[in-house]
């Protein structure tokens, strides 16, 4: 059964209907498949691009959606409740826009924006090493100043579609000034001396690859530094806030999917006479696993609506995540146990929902760090 949504617009509603459309008509029928074969969804973000759905948050002028963030999360959540790894994708290329768009000059925005934005392109973000995960400020990949630009030597770690995406939001170290020691690059493809390892074996979102990039000597212009040398930091964490309600929202959509799963087999499996659903231990578990999905959906909600009317939302981005993706886990574990012995089987898509939310309480910050985040402020 559809969410029931309270949409700001008509507008809004029918952008809803059209994700739905089209997540049943290109996404739906994928999943299994692809996932199964760790096969990248060739043809599926161009198809995405050409509805609109890869730039919404984001101004008409470059080619963006307009829409407000409360709108745009619960179009990756529609997204996520059919594909996961593709909304994580989606919400990855959004993160991948945020730099350029926030500290970019007017030139450099009305120069690479609309075709970040045009639907043809796809993003990543590359701020991980291998030994600088949480501690961002520990990363060593350097990008030594030199006549015209940059010389980029290192490793980056944990990147979404690496290898794969168009462009790559680099974090990389222009000095020895610790935290302020790091600038943000605007990286393309095709740079000479940038490379990407072997895919990741992954647990779950097998479809899109994770791998690292390595950079050998690499040049990159002077016209690629997105904001002031030394600021890199915080443009990525500024940025991290937005990500962290693409996965919330990301989360809220795998949990979404788990719970119609188990209700529809709930009504439909039987046992000692009756539909199990009927069965008040049953009955409660997915009472639960609904109100979980609601209060996560909320969190988020709350927390895109501050962002759009301009308030801060930092700590409530890190509630939203936390919240979010504790449920997804909780959520689809329970969704398994409805399922039986079935739900340990690839037979049934809940399996893979398991395994999907798991990292949702990993990237985009672990939920440790959401926890010291929300602390911190609490301290004032």
């Amino acid at each position: 059964m559809p969410v029931e949504r309270l949409m700001p617009s008509q507008e809004a509603r029918d952008l809803i209907e059209l994700t739905r459309d089209v997540a049943d008509k290109v996404l739906a029928p994928k999943v299994n498949e692809y996932e199964k074969a760790e096969k990248y969804p060739d043809g599926v973000f161009p198809a995405l691009g050409q509805a609109g759905l890869l730039s919404l948050p984001y101004p008409e002028e470059f080619g963006g959606g307009d829409q407000p963030y409360e709108v745009y999360l619960q179009v990756l959540e529609e997204i996520a409740s059919r594909w996961a790894a593709v909304a994580v994708a989606v919400s990855v290329h959004s993160l991948s826009c945020f730099p350029l768009f926030t500290f970019g000059t007017d030139e450099q925005k009305n120069r690479w924006l609309p075709d970040m934005l045009g639907g043809n392109t796809i993003g990543a973000y590359s701020l991980s090493e291998a030994q600088a995960g949480s501690d961002a400020a520990a990363l060593s990949c350097k990008a030594t100043p030199t006549d015209g630009g940059y010389r980029v030597n290192g490793s980056k770690a944990w990147i979404t579609n690496g290898g794969k995406a168009d462009f790559y939001n680099l974090f990389a170290r222009t000095s020895d000034d610790g935290s302020r020691g790091i600038s943000c690059l605007l990286v393309d493809k095709d740079t000479e001396g940038l490379s990407f390892g072997k895919p990741e074996e992954k647990m779950g979102l097998r479809a899109v690859p994770t791998a690292s990039a390595n950079y050998d000597d690499a040049f990159i212009p002077d016209e690629r530094l997105i904001g002031q040398r030394g600021q890199g930091l915080p443009i990525a964490f500024s940025a991290l806030d937005s990500g962290r309600l693409g996965i919330a929202a990301v989360a809220v959509g795998i949990a979404q999917g788990a719970l119609d799963d188990a209700v529809a087999y709930a009504k439909e499996r039987k046992a000692f006479g009756k539909r199990i659903i009927d069965h008040q231990g049953l009955g409660f578990v997915l009472a639960d696993m609904a109100a979980a999905v609601d209060s996560a959906r909320a969190t988020y909600l709350d927390a895109a609506r501050r962002r759009d009317t301009g308030v801060p939302y930092s700590r409530n981005a890190s509630v939203a995540k936390l919240v979010a993706t504790d449920a997804a886990m909780k959520v689809t574990t329970d969704a398994v146990q409805v399922f039986g012995g079935y739900g340990y089987t690839q037979d049934f898509p809940v399996e893979r929902y398991m395994r999907e939310a798991k990292i949702t309480q990993i990237f985009e910050g672990t939920n440790q760090i959401q926890r010291l985040v929300i602390a911190r402020q609490l301290a004032g």
